[in-house]
């Protein structure tokens, strides 16, 4: 397995012959809407895809989303939209998304309609739903909470892709049940002008990682304006509570890869 980091939380996932992208935002820098009325206002994203993203991208063979109404185009924009229906890739996403992609005009493939946790067929594997809570208080209400996905494939290490949500018991629970080979996290510290952080932050992903024996790998870093944590604070306090060795942090446009089916 591979995992290609491109842009905040847009990444690709190579699983055998599969390329799988996540929540393609696309677009140029500066092309997206301010996301905070005070401090920092300028447009986003921050920085721009980074310079191989084109030939990963021509690698795609399928695009898995996990959330993308209520506005919330760092996750799905207007460029990912075009770019999805101009190659015709199939878009799976949960029933809960499913009308509202095909309006869109995007080749939309939902997965089945199962209780969360429950396994079913994805690509010649399994992939379970795991849901996110994408920020608390009033500012949760206004959130779209979307899910994560926990994907297991034959003679690949298992896969836990957190999607947006914080720390919760629920996300204790599952990775202490299932024990993934690798995690991928959303790590920014996403806040607005109000209330509390919306997606997991540097406390949160330390702590993260020193709940189960695998690996984690932060992004939703240092590309939107809401994000605050930054590569290095985390890097510092995971090495400071001695689990910098199970985290990894890509920069945009950097792969890693896993052979392993499991962590030592």
């Amino acid at each position: 397995m591979k995992i290609t980091q491109l842009r905040n939380a847009s990444a690709i996932i190579q699983l055998g012959g599969h390329h799988i992208l996540i929540d393609p935002m696309l677009a140029p820098m500066g092309a997206l809407p301010p996301l905070k009325l005070f401090g920092r206002r300028e447009r986003n994203p921050v920085v721009e895809l980074p310079v191989n993203a084109e030939a990963a991208l021509a690698a795609v063979t399928h695009c898995l989303i996990t959330h993308c109404q209520k506005g919330h185009f760092d996750h799905l924009d207007r460029a990912g939209k075009s770019w999805l229906r101009k190659r015709n890739v199939p878009v799976i996403c949960t029933p809960h998304d499913t009308a509202h992609l095909r309006q869109r005009g995007l080749n939309v493939q939902p997965l089945r309609d199962v209780a969360p946790g429950e396994a079913q067929p994805f690509l010649g594997g399994t992939i379970r739903t795991v849901r996110c809570t994408h920020g608390t208080g009033v500012i949760g209400r206004l959130m779209e909470h979307g899910v994560g996905y926990f994907i297991e494939f034959p003679g690949e290490p298992s896969l836990y892709i957190a999607g947006d949500t914080i720390l919760t018991d629920e996300v204790r629970h599952f990775v202490e049940k299932f024990q993934p080979a690798v995690a991928l996290v959303p790590a920014g510290g996403a806040k607005f002008d109000v209330g509390h952080e919306v997606i997991m932050g540097v406390a949160d992903v330390v702590e993260f990682v020193g709940l189960w024996r695998g690996t984690t790998v932060a992004n939703h870093l240092e590309a939107l304006t809401h994000c605050p944590a930054t590569r290095s604070a985390l890097r510092a306090a995971a090495d400071a509570a001695g689990v910098g060795h199970r985290l990894i942090i890509p920069a945009d446009g950097e792969a890693v890869e896993f052979i392993e089916a499991r962590a030592a």
